[in-house]
């Protein structure tokens, strides 16, 4: 059987939610859920959506996220890739950490957006993990009650759908506690939640993209342009481009954070950055975390990135 076709589409908004394989943790420490969510920083800065709600379980997370590109599958790929090869690293294992595709259903912003950053919010407690949604740490929910900025969540852009005061949304969320509404209940052939006019034009969409020959090649991941990267790097460090290129046994420092910044920031892939470098695609991975290592221990080496970063407008 082959797999269901995926909406890939701009400006839309998708709950998602990953298992793990089998149903087993994601998630084993605290170091755990605060790399998933370095890492989800990381791919929204990547790939440029807008976040409006997570959760994460001991076996399984949840989204809500709204999409600038039509780059949904290359969102997820990266962000459980990431992940995965983290957990692989650490538990000193290989193979699937999670259960098959993950699952995305396109939502009607408009009438459901609302709902379902409560019913998200909400697992945790209906999950009997805590009794007090506050108590929480791994969830946005911290985000709506509070009226500082800063965080995963993009409350500028969330405020064109809804806006409630933090005070308000609270007492939003703790009346769904009393109640056993499930938007998802409202599904249309499993991936669609929306009214009706909602749906007509989500399956008209779907249709058009199945039928494009060219969607595949037109709807391409925008991203910052790699000779730009490759230039603020050469600059910065004081180095032609074709000495970070051509340095092999002992890679120099800019060509380690070039590398990091590829893949950080551009749609390209591990073979065609390691093309360039003259390394393998495991290479590409390898040096990337060298890289976060370095920042995490390095202020100079974080300095460095954090700089060039700005000069880039990220």
């Amino acid at each position: 059987m082959s797999r269901p076709y995926r909406l890939q589409a701009e400006n839309c908004l998708y709950h998602i939610t990953s298992r793990g394989d089998d149903r087993k943790k994601i998630f084993g420490s605290e170091g755990d859920y605060k790399k998933f969510l370095e890492y989800l920083k990381i791919t929204r800065d990547k790939y440029r959506f807008y976040l409006y709600a997570y959760c994460l379980m001991g076996n399984h997370y949840h989204l809500l996220l709204e999409t600038t590109q039509p780059n949904i599958s290359k969102i997820m790929q990266y962000l459980n890739t990431a992940y995965t090869v983290y957990c692989n690293v650490k538990r000193k294992r290989c193979g699937h950490l999670f259960q098959g595709r993950y699952k995305s259903i396109i939502v009607d912003a408009d009438n459901y957006l609302l709902e379902l950053t409560r019913y998200i919010h909400l697992n945790p407690v209906r999950a009997k993990i805590v009794t007090s949604l506050q108590s929480y740490k791994w969830s946005s929910y911290g985000e709506y009650i509070k009226k500082t900025d800063g965080g995963l969540i993009d409350k500028n852009q969330l405020s064109r759908y809804f806006k409630l005061s933090y005070r308000k949304y609270k007492e939003f969320v703790l009346d769904g506690m009393c109640k056993e509404d499930n938007p998802l209940s409202d599904l249309y052939a499993g991936f669609i939640l929306g009214k009706d006019k909602f749906i007509k034009d989500t399956l008209n969409t779907l249709k058009v993209q199945v039928e494009s020959e060219e969607f595949a090649y037109k709807k391409l991941i925008q991203g910052i342009d790699p000779e730009a990267i490759i230039q603020e790097v050469a600059q910065y460090y004081k180095k032609e481009p074709e000495v970070m290129y051509k340095a092999k046994k002992k890679p120099l420092l800019a060509k380690k954070v070039a590398i990091y910044l590829l893949k950080r920031f551009t749609s390209l892939s591990n073979k065609d950055i390691g093309g360039r470098f003259n390394i393998g695609y495991s290479g590409v991975s390898w040096v990337a975390r060298d890289v976060e290592r370095l920042m995490g221990k390095d202020k100079s080496v974080n300095a460095d990135v954090a700089s060039i970063t700005l000069h880039l407008k990220v």
